[in-house]
């Protein structure tokens, strides 16, 4: 037993001396303290990298973010010109019609101004392409090529609308005409 309390000081005092030397070996010396300028810089440097991917990807979500809008504002307008071909078994412009000053078929107006703080151009939700089985929707977000509102240029979202026949459902395909495909927010 002596012999093991023995030892079990030597290790101890072992341990504490180990410690001591690795606190002098990596306490700073004097006259040292803080950061070396080079890695500072490289800090410096990260940062501006990942902010330089950061903030393209950001505003790209945001104008996605803000063109959901007017994807989402299509929704009244599917809505009521699958309703009305159902009850006149037509979208002839003579049965389902938005036009301002010719509403038929219970199609909601187009938009006359654009939503506070909103993405929906005026003018959006015309109906047009009227045949018997075919209709198409176009919402248009608001601003202009050379002045975006709220980081949208005007960008168009076009539905096509298609039904294989009286009594069956319309099928509702993004449009190629659709200008936010190419700008890759829809």
């Amino acid at each position: 037993m002596r012999n093991f309390r023995q030892r079990s000081r030597t290790l101890t005092q072992y341990q504490e001396q180990i410690m001591k030397q690795l606190s002098h070996r990596f306490s700073p010396k004097s006259g040292q303290s803080g950061f070396t300028l080079i890695e500072l810089l490289i800090v410096v440097a990260i940062i501006g990298i990942l902010a330089a991917i950061a903030v393209p990807s950001y505003q790209s979500y945001t104008k996605k973010a803000r063109f959901s809008e007017v994807v989402s504002a299509v929704a009244p307008y599917k809505i009521a010109a699958e309703t009305c071909f159902q009850d006149a078994g037509t979208l002839v412009k003579a049965s389902c019609d938005n036009t301002p000053g010719a509403l038929v078929g219970g199609i909601p107006a187009v938009t006359l101004a654009p939503g506070t703080g909103g993405g929906v151009a005026a003018g959006s939700g015309q109906l047009s392409g009227w045949d018997a089985l075919t209709t198409t929707i176009t919402m248009t977000a608001v601003g202009a090529a050379n002045a975006p509102v709220n980081g949208l240029n005007g960008e168009t979202y076009v539905l096509v609308g298609t039904s294989l026949g009286v009594g069956r459902p319309i099928i509702w395909t993004r449009g190629t005409a659709s200008t936010c495909i190419a700008a890759g927010i829809c």
